[in-house]
């Protein structure tokens, strides 16, 4: 019986080290290939982190600018009700209590009856959905239906004159009771 020399039998064989490193670098490829692609469809659908130490988004404008307190207060009076964009996007009225000072809560626009948004009627003091006729006092009471609830609420506070809001979780202080949005 022949035998084969270690040497020659060597030189036919690819080692196990170099094809334990080709299939590394395949596994490699296609593993950073597929995780880039999905990458971008994972992280749509991961709401985004919430700006401020409050917890908070920040409220926009109509043109999608942050807003600042200072910039609210000096182009809007006391007892304005003006929207902007708060809650998952949703308009959302900011009160001005006075010449430097934004109320505490700001009031969501969008009506409990059919979700039509609310304006603001300075002239009787109250919200006025052109819908149906629900109407709503000036904190977002509903005082007439056929709206069934309030209007939603939302903390509002400023953090280096930026302008943030966040959830309401707290009983509901026009009805006393659990709030509704939550």
């Amino acid at each position: 019986m022949t035998q084969i020399p270690a040497s020659a039998s060597s030189g036919d064989v690819p080692g196990m080290g170099r094809r334990q490193f080709m299939n590394l670098l395949t596994f490699g490829s296609v593993t950073g290939v597929a995780l880039g692609a999905l990458y971008p469809v994972v992280s749509y659908f991961i709401p985004p982190k919430a700006a401020g130490s409050g917890g908070g988004i920040a409220a926009k404008d109509e043109l999608g600018n942050a807003v600042t307190a200072s910039g609210w207060l000096s182009t809007h009076r006391e007892g304005d009700r003006n929207l902007v964009q708060g809650l998952k996007g949703d308009p959302t009225y900011l009160i001005v209590e006075g010449s430097d000072a934004i109320g505490s809560y700001g009031i969501n626009a969008i009506c409990t009856h059919l979700g039509c948004v609310v304006p603001w009627n300075a002239a009787a003091n109250k919200f006025m959905c052109p819908c149906h006729g629900s109407q709503y006092d000036a904190t977002g009471k509903v005082v007439r239906g056929p709206a069934p609830l309030s209007l939603a609420l939302a903390h509002v506070s400023v953090e280096s004159d930026n302008v943030f809001l966040s959830q309401w979780t707290e009983t509901d202080f026009r009805t006393g009771e659990k709030p509704w949005w939550v």
